[in-house]
């Protein structure tokens, strides 16, 4: 059961994690000449009235304006999730799309809302595939492409999750993102870092060049970023509606970007044309979608279903390492059998995930209690596995143990440029948000004029199809077919009320992550700061178990002993996994709101009123 741990142990299991952590987090940047500081950032906060926590300042403060104004947790995660388009740009933007797992209160029930990018009508199973050489385009050549550009399903999820659960209208919610636009933003290391990141090709797009290169430079820390062009974007979109995205003059303008990228004559960059015409912006829809759900003692654990694979992973792996004694006292063991399970269930993953709207995802029986045992029985205690496994057979036929194989689909290269947040407000409702344009920088094109950068998502997707003979892969390229996703918004109750809310960034890791802050706090007995800022390690049916460098010294040896080959994760950025955001209902009305307190520069937990004062 998932109770609070005793204050002792709870500082003992604190300390270690703190020890393990990465570095110091640095201090705020300056503020610019003339212009006020940006809001502090706080890993932690615990009170009453709402909470929230997200990777930005700015966006927290937005949230937390919009509850102790009346509004409701949808309302704050989508004010927040535009301020993030401001101030997090090259991570979030509506051009782009996300998941959104949420509670609601008056009817007691999860729901899940799916606003993933599609791929345009006339794309096919061969999209990727260069026509020239036969061969798969090179990967990086896919992202900055218009050929790798979704249609962004980011507005058409806030209409709809607004419409069914929210209290306010979009026009109202993009007010404080409009003023930070206008008024500009102070420059952190984080987004200094990102923009120089991609300050290469950022050159050769005009319209990009623009934005985030004023006068040919990387913005630096202190300086005050402005974006007077996403203002005028959003005060249209808070006149007109989002129909002026999907079926209007901003929707074409964004179709001609993408079969017409912007780019410098001079550029040497072969930047492909997409597929995209403005019929598919039309034909674009956001899914209230049944929510996937485990069983996890004592607690239920719901997540996202298909086209995200986050779901499904999370709860297959949760099943598996339900079959096991998991103690607190031996947290290497406990870490061997995570392992294990999410090895299992990424075998599960690359074979039968894809979009459960164009392909068969027999979702129940991979998360069904017979098909974890019969996977379970492949874990020894002592010997990890020789990775890749073989995928299992979610059939109904469960034998008591199958012997190991080799054969397993292919980890599709997602990356990790994404963002999360999490709200509660005071009547119990609860969002838990991740949104994404997939690389940092998205695809690097900006619609001209507009503000905001398209995503890359279609780069989700698996690029080659399977050789004759195999298996087939549910997440090929097809018509209005979404790409396959790991973003797990995950939501946990305990006797049918929220007890806590958690996701992170992290492309195929973010199943992992999730995985291993539940295991933390609810095997393992630390408390959801500690759960969270513990070191981390991914396992995803590869050779080698990535991990942060703080977990291989804690736990190197031991793993080692169990045939697990750890190495340093290469990111980026390297050495770190996730950003994860997160907040925990501790007893009626008080909530700890979460945020990392080193990763990516650290993020920005908030309560209405704090406890204690």
């Amino acid at each position: 059961m998932l109770r609070s741990p005793s204050s002792r142990r709870t500082a003992v299991v604190a300390a270690l994690a703190t020890a393990a952590s990465l570095t110091v987090s640095a201090a705020p940047a300056p503020a610019a000449a003339g212009h006020p500081r940006p809001p502090g950032k706080q890993p932690v906060a615990t009170g009453y009235g709402g909470a929230v926590s997200t990777v930005d300042p700015y966006a927290s403060r937005t949230a937390l304006e919009v509850l102790e104004r009346g509004g409701n947790a949808m309302d704050a995660a989508v004010a927040a999730g535009a301020t993030l388009g401001v101030t997090e740009p090259h991570v979030a933007a509506i051009g782009g799309g996300g998941y959104i797992t949420y509670y609601d209160a008056k009817t007691r029930r999860v729901h899940a809302l799916d606003g993933r990018e599609i791929a345009p009508e006339r794309m096919k199973q061969d999209a990727f595939i260069d026509p020239a050489t036969g061969e798969p385009l090179p990967f990086d050549e896919a992202v900055t492409s218009g050929l790798g550009v979704g249609v962004p399903g980011t507005l058409a999820q806030w209409d709809l999750a607004l419409r069914r659960f929210g209290t306010r209208d979009l026009g109202r919610l993009l007010r404080p993102a409009i003023k930070i636009a206008d008024r500009g933003f102070v420059v952190d290391r984080e987004f200094h870092d990102q923009t120089a990141a991609n300050a290469e090709r950022f050159r050769d797009i005009v319209p990009t060049r623009e934005l985030f290169l004023p006068d040919g430079r990387v913005p630096a820390v202190g300086s005050v970023f402005r974006n007077p062009d996403l203002a005028g974007t959003y005060r249209e979109l808070a006149r007109r509606g989002t129909r002026w995205f999907y079926e209007g003059r901003l929707g074409g303008e964004i179709a001609r970007t993408v079969a017409d990228p912007p780019v410098d004559p001079d550029a040497s960059r072969d930047v492909r044309p997409g597929l995209m015409g403005p019929g598919d912006l039309d034909a674009y829809r956001a899914l209230v979608r049944e929510p996937t759900h485990v069983s996890y003692r004592g607690t239920d654990v719901y997540g996202m279903p298909p086209s995200s694979s986050g779901g499904t992973t999370v709860g297959e792996a949760l099943n598996i390492m339900g079959g096991f004694r998991l103690d607190r006292r031996d947290p290497a063991t406990a870490l061997h059998y995570y392992l294990e399970a999410s090895k299992l269930a990424y075998a599960d993953r690359g074979r039968y995930l894809g979009d459960a709207d164009k392909v068969d995802v027999p979702v129940d029986a991979l998360l069904s209690s017979g098909f974890a045992r019969e996977r379970a029985c492949l874990i020894e205690p002592d010997r990890a596995a020789a990775a890749p496994v073989a995928a299992g057979s979610p059939d109904g036929d469960y034998e008591r143990c199958v012997p190991p194989g080799t054969r397993t689909g292919r980890l599709a290269r997602e990356g990790p440029q994404t963002t999360h947040l999490v709200v509660a407000d005071k009547w119990g409702n609860v969002v838990s948000y991740t949104l994404s344009i997939e690389q940092f920088g998205g695809s690097g094109i900006t619609v001209p004029g507009r503000g905001f950068l398209l995503n890359n998502q279609l780069t989700d997707f698996s690029f080659r199809p399977p050789d004759p003979g195999q298996a087939p892969d549910p997440n090929l390229p097809g018509p209005h077919k979404r790409p396959r996703s790991s973003m797990s918004p995950t939501l946990v109750l305990q006797d049918g009320r929220p007890k806590l809310a958690l996701g992170t960034p992290g492309g195929s890791t973010i199943i992992t992550t999730v995985l291993q802050i539940l295991m933390n706090r609810v095997d393992l007995g630390m408390d959801l700061p500690a759960a969270l800022n513990a070191p981390r390690a991914t396992q995803r049916n590869t050779p080698q178990v990535f991990a942060e460098q703080p977990f291989i010294d804690a736990y190197g040896r031991d793993l080692a002993a169990r045939g697990h080959r750890l190495e340093v994760f290469p990111g980026p950025p390297a050495g770190v996994i996730g950003a994860a955001t997160g907040l925990e209902i501790l007893r009626h009305g008080l909530v700890q709101a979460v945020a990392e307190p080193v990763r990516r520069g650290g993020g920005s937990a908030l309560v209405v009123r704090p406890a204690g004062r």
